[in-house]
Order: structure tokens, then C-alpha cells, then sequence
């Protein structure tokens, strides 16, 4: 049996079925991993909910048995996570009560990508199933904790008209629509796109996600429980455009992995790193090495997640299949350590002694 990753290629599961786990992560329990993942259908429509978030287990991280669906949607169709809903990135992680909490972006059937929303679902077990209980906005009625105090106030009547009237793509912002979006939401919660979960050495859980029409990355300190937001959140990069948020840590540096906004298309990777996650933040460009023709779409794909593994990191992205979702590959490459820039670099095959000979470490 294979014991390499191929970057790109149709990876099997224990039945010779391709996996079906997108926008994906992993959580590590004892000495098993568990992938969950997006579950897609054949064509367009695979890129709606049709099922619910698919899991499976590994004790290599090459081999992977289907565990099944861990989140199916609901035939209720008064439910939030109806069939025909959008359930995007789910993310697990364990609690210190000893429960798994999934957090996913979540858009309500037939609301377009408007609701933006978390959805937070529990399971007594890594497979589940998981027991959905609801979504929302996060930080309802909480200012973030790194803008002036003036700007912690309410939209102006002459302001919430020109946020009403503007018209938002999600790649770009209106000439006369800066810092108005946080407060815009307020009240209701900030909006909540693409997000991943991140559990720091200490057992604080965090929320990181897009936010503010996609303008602007949310940083949110969760409950002890990891079920709701602490009510503690900053703003990163603001007026930056990013998504798909992936995070580690290294050498007590905090970094960020993200991707730029073209929708199911790749663009560039970019890359950020703090010595606190409470900031500042600082931007390194694009972590991506190699021809520019392949750097620049991030080797064909976009983040989704940062796997610690013993002796380093592995990033893990998707190549996006829209017009026949279920086709969609994942792209697996080591990150390689060096100095305050760690590095991704395109490679056909590799397999996890490269963190073993000091090739994906610092010297």
C-alpha cells in the first residue's frame, strides 16, 4: 500500500472510493486522526449541502477509512442545515470536557451567501453523530479590542444609509465604505465566512474567519467550552480581502495562512505572523516558492488547513471543482521552516520522512 502523499491526484479511501472531505481539517485524538470534510455530489449542485460533513479516520494520515457522516443535513426544511443549505470548513475540536465540537460557516437555503453564519454542532464521539445547535453571528454587542475608542459607536443615520445603498461583492469594497461594517454589525453580530478553529498551548480555542463582506479577518477567543465566542475578538488585516484561514504555531509565533478572494478560482496565498494572537499583526507575502505561474494560484488550490505532525507542519488545500464539485482534489505539501518565513514548495510526491531530515525544518 502507498505511503507517499500525490498532490493533486484522486486519493482512495479503505474502499477504493475517492474521499469525500473538502474545505476540510483534521482533529488528532490519542493516535487516530480524523478528517472531516465537506461531503459533495456530482455537478453544480455538489456545491450545496446535500449530504452533511463526511468523516474519516487514519492512524498514517495516508491510509483512510470512512467513519461515514458524522453532520447530516436535516429533510426538515424549516431547519437551518435543510438539504440545500451551504455547510462550509467544518472544523473539530475536542473540549476539556471531553466533548467534539464542530464549528462550520453556514448559509441558509436560498439566502445566498447573506446569512453568514457559525454553525456549531456536539457529538460524544470523534464520529459523531453530531448533534446540530444553531448558528449565529458571532460577538453580538461586543466591540473589537484593537480600534480607537471613537470608533466604538453607532452608525450615524447619513452613514447607515450609504452602508444600506452600497453593494458588496465580497472581492472589493465601495470607494466611500471603509470601517463602517464592524459597527454596521454590531448589534447583530459580525459576519462569519470562511473560518477555521485554532486550540493555542494554554487550551484557549479561537475562531478565525472572514468578516465585514470579506473585507476583514476576525480573530475570537471561544467560552471554555468552545461552544459560543468568549466575547473577546480583534480585527486582522483589515481591508485586506482574505480568506480560507489556516493557523499555526511555531517557536511561539502565531501565523496565519490565508488566500485572496476570487471565489472558486486560486489566487495568491498570503501569509501573516504575530508573537501574540491578539496582535499585531505583520504580512509576509506569499509563502509559496517556485515558478511564479504556479505560486501565484497556489500550486492550483487554497487553503483549508495546517496539520502539526511530529517534526513540522503540513499544509492542506483544495482544488475547487464548481462545475462538477465531487472532482475536487486535495493538495498536500510539507512547510518548510526557515527563520521567520516558513515556505511551501510544490512536490509530485513526498512522504512524512521529510520532517525527519531537516528538509521541511530550520537548520
Amino acid at each position: 500500500m502507498a505511503q507517499s502523499f500525490h498532490p493533486g491526484e484522486v486519493w482512495p479511501d479503505d474502499r477504493g472510493v475517492p474521499i469525500n472531505a473538502h474545505g476540510g481539517g483534521i482533529l488528532r485524538d490519542g493516535g487516530t486522526y480524523y478528517w472531516f470534510g465537506e461531503h459533495k455530489i456530482a455537478g453544480e449542485a455538489g456545491n450545496f449541502a446535500h449530504v452533511g460533513v463526511h468523516v474519516y479516520s487514519s492512524t498514517d494520515l495516508y491510509h483512510w477509512t470512512d467513519r461515514g457522516i458524522a453532520l447530516a443535513v436535516s429533510t426538515d426544511p424549516a431547519s437551518e442545515i435543510t438539504e440545500g443549505c451551504v455547510i462550509e470548513r467544518p472544523k473539530v475540536i475536542r473540549n476539556p470536557g471531553g466533548r467534539y465540537v464542530m464549528w462550520f460557516h453556514l448559509e441558509l437555503k436560498g439566502h445566498g451567501y447573506r446569512a453568514a453564519r457559525a454553525g456549531v454542532a456536539v457529538s460524544a464521539t470523534p464520529v459523531g453523530p453530531y448533534q446540530y445547535l444553531g448558528s449565529f453571528r458571532p460577538n453580538a454587542g461586543v466591540w473589537p479590542e484593537n480600534v480607537p475608542e471613537d470608533e466604538k459607536r453607532a452608525l450615524t443615520p447619513d452613514e447607515m444609509r450609504l452602508v444600506r445603498e452600497s453593494r458588496f461583492n465580497g472581492g472589493s469594497l465601495p470607494d466611500d465604505i471603509g470601517n463602517e461594517l464592524f459597527r454596521r454589525d454590531f448589534a447583530g453580530g459580525q459576519m462569519s465566512r470562511d473560518m477555521t478553529l485554532f486550540v493555542d498551548d494554554d487550551g484557549s480555542a479561537y475562531q478565525i474567519y472572514a468578516s465585514e463582506e470579506n473585507s476583514t479577518m476576525q480573530i475570537s477567543l471561544l467560552t471554555g467550552d468552545y461552544l459560543r465566542p468568549a466575547g473577546r475578538y480583534i480585527r486582522v488585516f483589515p481591508g485586506g480581502f482574505n480568506e480560507a484561514p489556516a493557523m499555526f504555531k511555531y517557536r511561539g509565533k502565531y501565523y496565519l495562512i490565508t488566500s485572496g478572494t476570487h471565489g472558486w478560482a486560486p489566487c495568491d496565498a498570503r501569509l501573516g505572523v504575530a508573537d501574540s494572537i491578539w496582535g499585531p499583526w505583520k504580512a509576509l507575502g506569499n509563502p509559496c516558492v517556485g515558478p511564479p505561474q504556479q505560486t501565484r494560484i497556489t500550486f492550483d488550490s487554497q487553503s483549508t488547513f495546517v496539520l502539526p505532525v511530529a517534526g513540522g507542519f503540513i499544509f492542506m488545500a483544495d482544488r475547487w471543482r464548481p462545475k462538477n464539485a465531487i472532482d475536487g482534489r486535495y493538495v498536500w505539501l510539507p512547510i518548510v521552516l526557515s527563520g521567520e518565513h516558513p515556505s511551501i514548495a510544490w512536490r509530485d510526491q513526498w512522504d512524512l520522512s521529510v520532517f525527519n531530515s531537516g528538509s521541511a525544518r530550520t537548520p
